[in-house]
Formats: structure tokens, C-alpha cells, sequence
């Protein structure tokens, strides 16, 4: 696992990986205070719930979601404050955010770790009661349906209720209500928070999905101590497979006020008269890393013949990613420079041989800086099979589709896509590729 101090201040930068890790994600919520989040990395949900699917979240919660700063926005100190009001008639609002990337996923032999930083709000007893602060993640397939919940999993990595002293970590799956994880309660697990409580400092909230390890595991941690684990010999195959086979999750940061859980836990409904607003959740970073993996593939491996986007990598370094312009829309691979690269596992190529790659890419490099994309297989450390030049297309969202030969390729492999540059500057952004014969 990865640990990072406990004393580390308010507004402290990502910690490093530890050997063996990759950063495959982040953000520091670094910007002028009163700002959005970074609109590339994050989206909003707005409402009281998402168009044609549950009423109020499907929870319960009261409270409308929206986009003001004064619910959501940057402190300029480091952190992102999600501060849930409540007006004079009564009515509350707050804000929930979710990644733009919907592929979290754990490579194939290999480990996912998703973590935060962050305060819970610091209001406890009666003026706390219906306060609902939580980072979590929903499987991907979730989005346009809003239906298929919880089959497609969920991992609440950090909830908590009513001021209480306590992380909750919980696993969503299977059918509701009941089935093989409890459900609407989930497979879940608590406990107070190390040292000073979860309302009065930071503490660091990490999940980990493990597939390197038989059987695969999911584990909780806060400060670096685990407190939770799910492992798949609890749950039967085909509820393992309905929440770990689709592409990934997406990320998800909120301060829900009143439903289910909160109501549960008190007793009765909340929040009261009692509760006292404009409380914030305080989050300092969100990252994700990954370790280990290749070599075997994805299941079923990925179509060398088909397009594939460059953001769904399964471990990269030097890069992020973007929403993109381009025809189809999604997101790009951006910030590619000298170095940096990307690994796309289980790549098939079949019996055909490809001797064809072509890819999408756009640069706004400056004049004089340009750079090869290179494609490599299984290893970084083997020579390129082909590459191509790039420059300045006009502008870092100006598409432009470039061929190149290969050395003909034929079976299953990891392909990396890998960066070269005479200058240290970004020269590219990389939307898809894909092969031919």
C-alpha cells in the first residue's frame, strides 16, 4: 500500500509514488480562490438528480446540487471546499462533483489505489445532524443508464454522518434490496479516525482493488491503516464479475445533507432546526496510482483494429488527460513530452499481420518544437516499431490524423505508446490510434 505522513499541512502537494507505482491520476485543486474545480478533470451534478434517474440520488437527500462557488469552488490555498447552505426558507443546497475519466480500474495482475486527503466538516452533535460528507467511486456502465445500481458496484472509499467520529468504508453491489451484499446497506465496516477525529483535522482515505493477489481483494485505509477488506471468494462469481469487468469507475466527491444513512443513524430525520450550515468539506488532493500488471492482457484483449482511445490507458507517466473538441467528443491524452509514455495491456493483433498505425493528435508546440510518437511493445526498453514526427497542427485541439509503418505485428501484446523530443517542452496531445493491415 501507500502511505504519506500524517502531519503533512492543508494544501500540501500530491504525495510521489513509492517505487513500483505510477501515477495514473491527480489533482491538487490548486487555482485562485473562489474558482471551479478544473473543469477538464471534473464534472457537476446539478439537481436532485441525474435527468431520468433516481429522485433525490436515489438516497434520499434533500439537498439541491449545484455549481456556485459558494457551494463549490477553490479556497486558493490548495483545496477544494464543497459547503453545503441553507437560505432562509429552509432550503439546502451543496454540491457533488465527478471525474470526467470513468476508467479507474485495477490492471490486469496488478493494483489500483485511489486516495484523499481531506477535512471532513468540522461540526459535531446537534448542529452536524444530517451532514453527509463522502468520496467514493460508481462503476462506469451507471452513467446514461442511472438503473442498474448496485450492480455495477460501488466503493464508498469515505462517508460519514452527523458529526460522528468515525470513516465509513463500504462496498455497493449485486441486486437490491438484499442479495448477496446486504443491500441497501452494503458490505461495510467503520472506525474512528487516528489520532485527532475526523471532524477537527485531515486524514488521508485510500482504496485499494487489488487483482495481483488469489483471490482478488478490495481494502479500506485512513492514514495508511487498513480497517476494511471484501475479498472475491466472499461474493459468487457472477457479482464479481457484473462490478469488476466493465471498463472502470469514475470518482465521485459530495456533502449530501439528510437520507437514508444520516436518518438511520439518528433515528429520526435530518437535518433539523438544529443543524447549522455553511460547514465545508475540505479536500486537499485526489490521486490514483497503480502497480504492477501486464503481461497477460485484459480479457479478451483489445482490438488492435478498432480505435482506441489513448485515455484509456492502463499505466502511463508524464501524462493527463482532457476533455477534447474533437469529432465523438470524450477526452484526450495531453501534456505529452519527452519521456512520458502510455500502456495499453492485451492488445490483439490476431493472425493478421498489422504493418499500419495511424493516430489522432493535435499540438500547439511552440515554433521549433517537435517530437516523435512512438510505438513499442511489451517492454519500454524494446526498440520502436515505428514512429512518427509531429509539430504544431494549430492548436492544441486542431486534429490531424497521422499515418505511420510498422514492423508487422501479429498475437497478443502490451503496446506502449512512447514520447521523444529534443526540446523539454509539451509538443502533443493524442485523442485515439489504432492498426491496419
Amino acid at each position: 500500500m501507500i502511505t504519506v505522513p500524517l502531519t503533512v499541512p492543508a494544501g500540501a502537494s500530491v504525495p510521489p509514488p513509492p517505487t513500483g507505482w505510477t501515477q495514473v491520476w491527480a489533482d491538487d485543486f490548486d487555482g485562485a480562490a473562489g474558482t471551479l474545480p478544473n473543469g477538464n478533470n471534473w464534472r457537476f451534478s446539478l439537481g436532485h438528480g441525474y435527468p431520468g434517474g433516481p429522485a433525490n440520488w436515489g438516497t434520499g437527500e434533500i439537498a439541491a446540487h449545484t455549481n456556485n462557488p459558494a457551494n463549490v469552488s477553490l479556497d486558493g490555498s490548495g483545496n477544494l471546499r464543497i459547503t453545503p447552505l441553507r437560505d432562509g426558507a429552509g432550503n439546502w443546497t451543496s454540491a457533488r462533483i465527478e471525474t470526467n475519466k470513468q476508467d479507474f480500474k485495477a490492471p490486469e495482475n496488478g493494483v489500483l489505489r485511489v486516495e484523499s486527503r481531506l477535512q471532513m466538516p468540522n461540526v459535531t452533535g446537534d448542529a452536524a445532524l444530517g451532514y453527509w460528507p463522502a468520496f467514493w467511486m460508481l462503476g462506469s456502465p451507471y452513467r446514461g443508464n442511472w438503473w442498474n445500481w448496485p450492480g455495477i458496484g460501488e466503493y464508498d472509499i469515505m462517508e460519514n454522518v452527523n458529526g460522528l467520529n468515525s470513516v465509513w468504508g463500504v462496498l455497493h453491489c449485486g441486486t437490491a434490496p438484499g442479495g448477496p451484499c446486504n443491500e441497501n446497506n452494503g458490505i461495510g465496516a467503520s472506525r474512528p479516525c487516528p489520532g485527532t477525529s475526523c471532524q477537527s483535522g485531515f486524514h488521508t482515505y485510500g482504496f485499494e482493488w487489488d487483482r495481483s493477489t488469489s483471490p482478488n481483494q478490495l481494502r479500506w485505509y485512513v492514514d495508511g491503516q487498513q480497517f476494511h477488506q471484501v475479498s472475491q471468494n466472499q461474493l459468487d462469481a457472477t457479482t464479481w464479475h457484473n462490478m469488476t469487468s466493465h471498463a472502470g469507475y469514475f470518482i465521485i466527491l459530495n456533502v449530501a445533507m439528510g437520507g437514508a444513512f444520516p436518518n438511520g443513524v439518528a433515528g429520526f430525520g435530518t437535518p433539523t432546526a438544529a443543524t447549522v450550515p455553511g460547514h465545508p468539506m475540505v479536500v486537499d488532493y485526489v490521486a490514483a496510482w497503480t502497480r504492477g500488471g501486464g503481461g497477460t492482457g485484459n480479457p479478451g484483449g483489445t482490438d488492435a483494429y478498432g480505435t482506441i482511445q489513448a485515455e484509456n490507458y492502463q499505466q502511463q507517466s508524464g501524462l493527463s488527460t482532457q476533455l477534447t473538441t474533437d469529432s465523438g467528443g470524450g477526452q484526450n491524452v495531453a501534456t505529452a513530452a519527452n519521456g512520458d509514455w502510455a500502456r495499453y495491456n492485451g492488445v490483439n493483433f490476431g493472425s493478421q499481420t498489422a504493418t499500419q498505425f495511424k493516430a489522432r493528435v493535435a499540438s500547439g508546440a511552440a515554433a521549433g518544437v517537435s517530437g516523435l510518437v512512438e510505438v513499442r511493445l511489451d517492454s519500454l526498453s524494446n526498440p520502436p516499431i515505428g514512429s512518427f514526427s509531429v509539430a504544431n497542427t494549430g492548436g492544441w485541439q486542431s486534429w490531424r490524423t497521422i499515418p505511420a509503418n510498422i514492423s508487422g505485428v501479429t498475437g497478443t501484446h502490451d503496446v506502449y505508446l512512447s514520447f521523444r523530443s529534443g526540446q523539454p517542452s509539451d509538443f502533443v496531445n493524442v485523442n485515439w490510434f489504432s492498426f491496419a493491415p
